[in-house]
């Protein structure tokens, strides 16, 4: 059994649409999928996207669709479509040109799911427990079940999952004085657990007369425990340290649009609200062997978040092409009630001053493009957009502002395929970047002994991005995706020092990132080697940035610097058994503040095994053997009297283990 390299073939897609390559189902049979999210995880040289954080919907950049409409939603979005859909109602899966579809925004590889869920009612399941060997908690709860069905015209899903992971390491952490003496020899064990429950669901209608209904939503929580207990022997008299946070979040989200036909074109109506609700605690006490009284401090906060959008979208064929007007309104909104307290001689907490860390942000947005795009010859397709957004942010409380921002937004992409196996896209973008309405609140992150203030005076960052993406067909061999990009930012968000004393996320004037990243696919049929694929996907990103300490050059704070990912598959041909290795690195910039420099560092490399029984009685069996090569959880600081000059006042090192994980699989359908 092998999965056979697709070949163009003829689709009912519109002409007009470029399309790349096209997978039959039978194609993805080897990997016995149960949704369309398992074929498109499987799609060579395709990465599938992660979720989408922008400003309300905007134009599209998600490279998924079903049926060659967009999904709305956010935190339920086209990922978690695909979850529901079943495997055995997609048609086809499409690779298309981004800029021939009339959809603006969308470039380079875009992935199409082909689906027909008429036939009736179908289900599938997959539960996933699983237990390590370093003293976590066994995990019994992951799964989800899934049901769908539908008719000639219609089509609903209905999903509930949980998410479910028990965490846990352990190991010393060195302190160091300024001048290199060890002061402080610890050991720490951590354990992190948390549920995310979350039933979700889709209805969609196509009416005879071709108008078009889609509707999403969403109900869920996220509920989280962390415990870490230091041993800590610097003093005479040995203490013992306790972490406790928790999180008890609940989040819905509805989304729905309606297209239809009016003057000559087609109009599509889109809605999305969305709130999320997170009371947290983070709370930290040291206890004494000497029976003194306990010290420790907590960090409370109720964050109610929310956001609605409304958007319409008119598209019309003239002068050549397709014209797209697109006009959307949102409002963002975020309130905290937060405090600040420590223990007394009694146990009991007392209310310590925080100023700031209770206020209300909200932001009303209103924005409109234009956009068109046409066939320049067959060969090379042109879309160009153009707009501008106006925005308003608030803040309520002591340091609260109000402010207004016009901004320019657009961009201009071309994707040329000079044969049947070639493929290039370039872009060029104004993007107006998300601000994240935490970051303009005080806060105390009593583990690290961490405080920011009130950033008032945060502005939304701006960028010149520019993209080229080439990929290449290698026939029966598989395929390779090359992928670079340069981003000139203004007003990127880093960590500032803030006029009044203290310090918090603000905007540094410019900054500059650029990078790389392949992803291939590789099949050894053409070599004699049967059923073996290799995946590979690598990505450098680099960044310059002038610190506003030290006024030195270095990299943003706190990205991904390196990542790389190859799974090796081998499926035993005429048999149902199939197993693998992962191999899987990566590596981050440190996180900088005016008085620190710290990285969380894992170890080389993550190295897992996976054997699979693909049809037992329909039932496929998986068991995986995660950090076989016991990589190690690493964690550096640094923190200084003075950065600018570089006087250290102490340092930490910290080295993690984690244990090996088994989890074991158990999927199928009804």
């Amino acid at each position: 059994m092998h999965m056979a390299m697709p070949v163009l073939a003829d689709t009912s897609t519109a002409p007009a649409v470029s399309v790349r390559q096209v997978f039959l189902p039978a194609a993805f049979n080897r990997f016995v999928p149960r949704t369309a999210l398992d074929m498109a995880q499987q799609v060579p040289g395709f990465v599938l996207p992660n979720a989408n954080a922008d400003r309300g919907f905007g134009q599209a950049d998600v490279n998924v669709l079903v049926n060659l409409r967009r999904i709305s939603g956010k935190s339920n979005g086209p990922l978690e479509a695909l979850g529901r859909i079943p495997a055995d109602k997609v048609v086809r899966l499409e690779i298309l040109d981004g800029a021939s579809l009339d959809i603006a925004g969308l470039s380079g590889q875009v992935l199409n799911i082909v689906t027909d869920t008429a036939g009736g009612i179908t289900g599938r399941y997959r539960y996933s427990p699983t237990v390590r060997t370093d003293d976590v908690p066994f995990r019994w709860g992951d799964g989800e079940i899934s049901l769908s069905g539908g008719g000639v015209r219609s089509e609903w899903t209905l999903s509930f999952t949980n998410e479910q992971r028990r965490f846990g390491d352990s190991g010393p952490e060195f302190v160091f004085d300024g001048l290199g003496a060890l002061t402080d020899t610890r050991f720490e064990r951590r354990n992190e657990n948390y549920d995310t429950p979350v039933l979700s669901g889709s209805y969609a209608r196509t009416a005879r007369n071709g108008n078009v209904l889609n509707l999403t939503g969403a109900v869920g929580g996220y509920l989280y425990r962390e415990t870490e207990v230091s041993e800590r022997n610097a003093t005479n008299e040995p203490l013992t340290r306790s972490l406790r946070l928790t999180e008890d979040e609940f989040n819905f989200e509805l989304g729905g649009d309606y297209e239809f036909a009016v003057l000559g074109g087609r109009l599509k109506l889109i809605g999305l609200y969305r709130f999320e609700s997170s009371p947290t605690t983070d709370t930290v006490e040291f206890t004494f062997q000497d029976g003194m009284p306990p010290e420790g401090t907590q960090f409370s906060r109720s964050a109610d978040e929310a956001e609605a959008v409304v958007r319409s979208e008119y598209t019309l064929g003239a002068f050549g092409g397709t014209w797209q007007w697109s006009l959307e309104g949102a409002h963002n909104s975020l309130e905290i009630d937060a405090a600040l307290s420590q223990f007394d001689q009694n146990g009991a907490l007392q209310p310590l001053p925080l100023p700031g860390a209770s206020s209300r942000v909200e932001e009303d947005r209103a924005e409109t493009t234009l956009s068109y795009q046409r066939g320049l010859t067959p060969k090379l397709q042109l879309q160009v957009s153009a707009g501008a957004e106006y925005s308003q942010l608030r803040q309520s409380g002591e340091f609260g502002l109000t402010r207004d921002f016009v901004r320019p937004k657009g961009f201009v992409s071309l994707n040329w395929k000079p044969s049947t196996s070639l493929a290039l896209s370039a872009r060029i973008e104004r993007v107006v970047g998300q601000l994240n309405f935490f970051d303009f609140i005080a806060s105390v992150n009593v583990n690290q002994g961490r405080v920011n203030v009130t950033s008032a005076n945060l502005v939304p960052p701006q960028s010149w991005l520019g993209e080229l993406e080439l990929q290449q067909s290698l026939g029966g061999f598989g395929t390779v995706t090359l992928t670079g990009f340069v981003e000139d930012i203004s007003d990127i968000v880093d960590r500032i020092p803030i006029d009044g004393g203290g310090q918090a996320p603000g905007n540094i004037d410019s900054a500059l990132r650029y990078g790389t990243s392949l992803v291939m696919t590789l099949m050894s049929d053409p070599v004699g080697w049967k059923g073996a694929r290799l995946d590979l996907s690598a990505e450098y990103t680099t960044s310059q940035v002038d610190d506003p300490v030290t006024n030195a050059s270095r990299r943003i704070s706190g990205e991904r610097l390196v990542s790389f990912d190859a799974t090796l598959r081998q499926d035993v041909p005429q048999t149902q058994w199939a197993g693998g290795l992962t191999l899987s690195y990566n590596e981050d910039t440190p996180l900088v503040r005016v008085d620190e420099i710290s990285v969380s560092q894992p170890g080389f490399d993550f190295l897992e095994a996976f054997f699979e029984y693909k049809d037992f009685y329909g039932v496929t069996l998986r068991l995986r053997a995660a950090n076989i090569t016991s990589r190690a959880n690493n964690f550096f600081r640094t923190r200084f009297a003075d950065r600018a000059n570089d006087v250290i006042e102490f340092r930490e090192e910290r080295f993690r283990q984690f244990g090996t994980i088994f989890r074991f699989d158990i999927e199928g359908s009804f």
